[in-house]
């Protein structure tokens, strides 16, 4: 957004130029031109035999990249540049206040059972998450909607403020459009939707299966005939896979072994920076994390830097407890760093009425590569501050399902958001759903409604700087680093330019990427 005063058109602008990330140059570019044919074959962190491909489920995994990039569409997208572009929509319009955003639909978007896009779809593929019964991860998200309907072939969002991001919200992959049954309610047991693949077959936790079709909408989109996407969440097993061409691609590639696949001919690393960050949240209303000088003591109790050379190698930056990144538009880059000092964390033990302490960690590797060797390390830093923590080793598998958001002290994984609004509701907001710290700041929450609906890019700027602060020092999440997004492929496919909001090229890979052999 302008420093000057914001106009309509400013807004517009502004929508469109939001949430910029940053990305590096992977090693190399593809150097053919797309065409159609071959198969991909997709080794994928993050599966379970609990997954589900209904949206209000949806978490991590091999089911969001099969729906998000392969056989649904949303209304807009992030595209390559960082940039909210319009998908199923044909334009997206806010009010002068925008508070209400009105998405006119592209004409002649069919889904693979031929049945025309209406508006009627989008509106069930939204209210789906909305309901009163719902139980959707996104239901918080939508909160601030108070009503969606048609208004001839486009759909009419109105807000409770003003969001001149809310475009972003609608690329969630949450948000994936489904057909609508005839009661309004949302067909997503059909596996149907508008992408330029069908579901052929889905075995959770094992692999998904699907099948280009010939009428997709996007005639520069969707290159491959087949996709196979292979549940490996054993970070090991995946890059054996690609060595072995079992798979072409694999996602989150374990930094310890990288130098292999970098001398490996025909293997080519795929790196960007951009949001993602590992954590530590410990729940803000149990004992002891109750005590926010507890909190501090184990933030003060963490080794950063080590964290960051010996897990990361150095392949991303250091976290200061706040999940709003350097690839974030309103990054609070003038914040102090949060240092390893054990005389502090003492010091935050004795404010809290403890000579030491002890606490109980769950971990696993299906959280992120190397989730084990960090709570290890982590154990030991912590132990030089009075600290004892017993780090309890989870199962890989249903770990999203059984122990995140199930235990008091967890390891965790966020890719991130491309607006800080998004994050914050999503994560910290009072009573979000995914509110993994059940942290709740009256301060945090008042100024999250203002810096949504605030055109003032100054004011906003102000007012995330101190939404970040308070999450650093007040809030549940320890953030000791953020990772770059490091994925592996072969040269049996190739790609253009890299989106760096997710892995997989914004978990796009199945609709953007051709076949070069």
């Amino acid at each position: 957004m302008s420093q000057n005063s914001m106009t309509r058109r400013g807004l517009l602008q502004a929508t469109a130029a939001a949430a910029l990330i940053s990305a590096m140059p992977s090693r190399s570019h593809a150097q053919s031109s797309p065409k159609r044919g071959g198969m991909l074959r997709i080794g994928h962190s993050g599966g379970a035999t609990s997954d589900s491909i209904d949206p209000a489920t949806y978490a991590a995994g091999p089911v969001v990249t099969a729906m998000l990039g392969g056989v649904c569409n949303n209304l807009a997208e992030v595209d390559a540049a960082g940039k909210i572009v319009p998908e199923l929509a044909e334009s997206m319009e806010p009010s002068p206040d925008a508070k209400v955003w009105t998405f006119k639909l592209r004409k002649g978007v069919t889904f693979s059972n031929g049945k025309p896009l209406t508006p009627e779809d989008v509106i069930a593929s939204f209210n789906h998450h909305r309901a009163k019964d719902s139980t959707s991860g996104a239901k918080a998200i939508l909160s601030e909607v108070v009503d969606i309907r048609k208004d001839g072939e486009a759909v009419v969002f109105e807000l409770k403020s003003g969001n001149a991001d809310f475009p972003f919200l609608t690329a969630e992959y949450q948000f994936v459009i489904m057909p609508a049954n005839t009661d309004g309610t949302l067909n997503w047991k059909s596996g149907i939707g508008t992408g330029g693949y069908t579901l052929e077959s889905h075995e959770p936790g094992v692999r998904i299966k699907l099948k280009r079709r010939s009428d997709y909408w996007k005639a520069d989109h969707a290159w491959f005939d087949e996709v196979e996407l292979l549940t490996i969440n054993d970070a090991t097993a995946r890059q054996n896979a690609l060595l072995t061409d079992q798979v072409d691609v694999i996602n989150s590639v374990e930094i310890k072994t990288l130098p292999l696949l970098q001398r490996k001919a025909g293997i080519t690393i795929e790196e960007v920076t951009g949001t993602a960050h590992y954590l530590w949240p410990m729940w803000c209303d149990s004992e002891p994390f109750k005590d926010v000088n507890v909190r501090l003591a184990l933030k003060y109790a963490v080794n950063r830097e080590e964290l960051l050379q010996k897990i990361l190698r150095g392949h991303g930056h250091l976290g200061n407890d706040s999940p709003i990144a350097p690839a974030n538009r309103f990054y609070a880059a003038d914040l102090p760093q949060r240092a390893y000092d054990p005389d502090k964390a003492k010091f935050h033990l004795k404010k809290a009425g403890h000579d030491t302490l002890k606490v109980e960690l769950s971990a696993a590797n299906a959280a992120f590569a190397g989730a084990l060797d960090a709570a290890t390390l982590f154990q030991a830093s912590a132990a030089k501050c009075g600290i004892d923590i017993n780090v309890k080793r989870e199962p890989d598998d249903g770990y999203w399902s059984n122990v995140w958001l199930k235990k008091p002290f967890v390891t965790g994984y966020w890719n991130g958001r491309p607006t800080e609004d998004s994050m914050f509701s999503l994560v910290y907001a009072k009573g979000a759903d995914w509110n993994e710290t059940h942290w709740s700041n009256d301060r945090f929450n008042q100024l999250l409604l203002e810096a949504r609906s605030s055109l003032d890019e100054n004011k906003r700027r102000d007012m995330y700087h101190e939404m970040q602060q308070l999450v650093s020092d007040d809030g549940g999440a320890i953030i000791p680093m953020f990772s770059n997004y490091i994925d592996a492929r072969n040269d049996k496919v190739a790609h253009g330019k890299l989106a760096s909001n997710r892995f997989f090229d914004g978990w796009k890979l199945i609709d953007r990427w051709w076949s070069a052999a």
